[in-house]
């Protein structure tokens, strides 16, 4: 991997990892066109650890939004009445609806790990996920009724919510796009499912990155010091304020906008997969 390759890729996880087009599925295309070469434990430990740079995004990003929740969930502990603050109750919805992820994940992890190794089945596999929950998607848009906001979430949401989370494991669903979808079938804005997305991704995320980020380091596959450490810090950086951006445009864009310009990408995408896989 050169340091142009790490720019790329970096680009490429900023822009879809929150656009509800899979992040995954398009660091896997990327890669499969600059040519780099699969099997190696680096690749895979990369595309994980620069998930981190659009981690600290979202921190950076709702900074404001989680100092009060964090407040709030304290104020509610101390009060003996947790949930009675629509920002205290946020952050048990968040923690809540990243339950499953957490279970799954570690359940399936292997699996999904060996996916990776065959480059036809997996590009496959994300051909299929591309289009399937495109069409999810779409129907969610039909359904949506959007009238709720966040202050009015509750705990099936979160756990429907969750479980829609834990489906982004396969490689093509896009952990942002399938939660969206679970957001508008349970009639929830449009703009406010985005933000509650993106709030759900931080547990999510940031577990997953940090442990295979500390795996990389206990097991020797990364010199701190050598050439991959500045491609896998470079592409982190790269990511993150490429992914600060499209937070920004994505939920301003979602405030008067459908998802349908998303859903017909996916459609494009997951068919020219297919063709060419």
């Amino acid at each position: 991997m050169t340091l142009l390759d790490a720019t790329i890729l970096g680009v490429v996880q900023g822009l879809t990892e929150f656009l509800p087009v899979s992040s995954t599925a398009h660091l896997k295309i990327a890669e499969a066109l600059l040519q780099i070469p699969r099997g190696d434990p680096f690749l895979t430990s990369f595309d994980v650890v620069i998930q981190l740079g659009t981690w600290v995004s979202v921190l950076l990003y709702f900074r404001s939004r989680l100092a009060r929740m964090f407040a709030g969930a304290v104020r509610g502990l101390l009060d003996g009445k947790p949930l009675e603050t629509s920002d205290g109750r946020l952050l048990w919805w968040v923690l809540l609806g990243s339950v499953p992820v957490g279970v799954l994940g570690l359940v399936f992890e292997k699996r999904i790990a060996r996916l990776d190794e065959d480059q036809h089945m997996l590009l496959l596999v994300i051909a299929a996920t591309l289009i399937l929950f495109a069409l999810a998607l779409a129907a969610s848009e039909v359904r949506a009724r959007q009238s709720r906001d966040l202050t009015q979430l509750n705990w099936v949401d979160a756990i429907l919510i969750g479980l829609a989370q834990a489906l982004a494991i396969v490689p093509g669903v896009s952990r942002s796009g399938v939660t969206l979808t679970a957001g508008l079938f349970r009639d929830i804005r449009r703009d406010d499912a985005a933000r509650f997305s993106f709030l759900l991704s931080l547990p999510a995320v940031g577990a997953a990155g940090l442990l295979k980020l500390a795996k990389l380091v206990h097991h020797h596959e990364i010199d701190l010091g050598g050439e991959r450490m500045v491609l896998l810090a470079w592409g982190t950086l790269v990511s993150g304020v490429v992914g600060y951006l499209v937070i920004a445009w994505l939920l301003r864009f979602l405030q008067t906008r459908r998802t349908t310009p998303f859903v017909i990408w996916r459609l494009v995408v997951g068919a020219g997969l297919a063709f060419w896989a």
